[in-house]
């Protein structure tokens, strides 16, 4: 029977939008902040279900289950399914992030107020660290570009947002551009036309997109650094033409990173700082990097908040420090559009992602 048929004549249990009804512990908390949630798949009136195609881990969070696995895909697979099979759901313990996943529409609450119908297929928006999740079988895992193919299940709530996979980009190229789809839109939104800004991580993904970004926004007055812990990183970034000047830096050398600055800058350092580094102990160089007055975006997850707050403090900088917010408005559609603006990005993107 087909299932919006049968959904007419099944009675469904009533859901809250913001999916509190799935926190089984501790109570009284939303999704994202409990430990355990409810993953049976038996959905609720205003729920989707998704029979999911693949997982894309968040870097910070693959790197830290890569490096606790040695490297090795089937302890990966193993310390993967145990975090869902514990919690219901991909929140790493570690990191306490998730990332996103690809699938298929397969059935739809009749109180569900989005524009879905069964048979789309679609990324979700939000994180899996707040996603009910099922998995049945780990397919395949993809260790370069973090992702994992499964068989599985998960839920979207009513609140949750979602993009239905473009026809003009390839299924994985595009999930792999919309896992970070916050990150260059939140740039073209605080980068003004004149601003030097500085990227940390800017040969990988979201860090070429940001640079990009930033470089379209900043004009022809501005300035872009784009900087990496990697060589092949930068040579990477460099080949696609998205910054003004290239720096192969450490993140978690404050001073020495300080001092490569502020000779490329006359000393007047950056106006916008965007921290996109997928390891800990990086937010003194993205503060030290920025000048007074200026803007640090800490989109990595890897950041630590309470050491940014005080490391400012610290040094005497009375700097605005963005939270990386993974949405912001029309995000997806930004991110996606750089691919369709320059065919050199998208094609060494398909090339490392797809």
């Amino acid at each position: 029977m087909d299932k919006r048929i049968e959904n007419r004549t099944v009675k469904y249990r009533h859901g809250d939008p913001l999916g509190t009804h799935r926190v089984l512990s501790p109570k009284g908390v939303l999704p994202q902040p409990a430990d355990v949630l409810d993953n049976d798949m038996k959905i609720y009136d205003n729920e989707v279900l998704i029979d999911v195609h693949t997982l894309n881990i968040d870097s910070a969070s693959f790197t830290e289950i890569e490096r606790r696995a040695n490297h090795d895909v089937e302890k990966i697979k193993e310390i993967i399914t145990c975090i869902v099979e514990k919690t219901g759901k991909h929140k790493n313990p570690w990191t306490g992030s998730g990332g996103m996943l690809i699938g298929t529409v397969a059935e739809i609450g009749p109180n569900y107020t989005g524009e879905l119908k069964v048979g789309d297929k679609i990324a979700t928006l939000v994180s899996l660290s707040l996603t009910p999740l099922k998995i049945e079988e780990i397919i395949d895992v993809r260790p370069d570009i973090d992702q994992v193919d499964i068989k599985g299940q998960a839920v979207l709530f009513e609140s949750g947002i979602f993009s239905v996979l473009p026809d003009d980009i390839p299924q994985n190229l595009a999930l792999s551009v919309l896992d970070v789809a916050g990150a260059p839109a939140q740039t073209s939104k605080i980068v003004h036309p004149g601003d030097t800004v500085v990227v940390l991580g800017g040969g990988g993904k979201s860090g070429m997109l940001c640079c990009y970004m930033a470089k379209k926004e900043a004009g022809i007055n501005g300035k872009v650094i784009c900087i990496d812990g990697f060589q092949p990183a930068i040579d990477r970034a460099e080949s696609v033409d998205v910054a003004h000047h290239y720096l192969v830096g450490n993140a978690t050398d404050a001073v020495g990173l300080h001092r490569q600055v502020s000779e490329l800058t006359d000393g007047n350092m950056a106006d916008v700082v965007i921290n996109v580094v997928n390891i800990p102990n990086t937010e003194m160089a993205s503060i030290m990097l920025c000048k007074d007055g200026g803007m640090v975006y800490f989109f990595s997850m890897a950041s630590d908040f309470t050491k940014a707050a005080l490391g400012a403090e610290g040094v005497g900088k009375d700097i605005n420090m963005l939270v990386g917010n993974g949405y912001t408005k029309g995000h997806a559609n930004v991110a996606l559009q750089v691919l369709r603006e320059d065919d050199k990005i998208k094609a060494l993107f398909q090339k490392l992602y797809a």
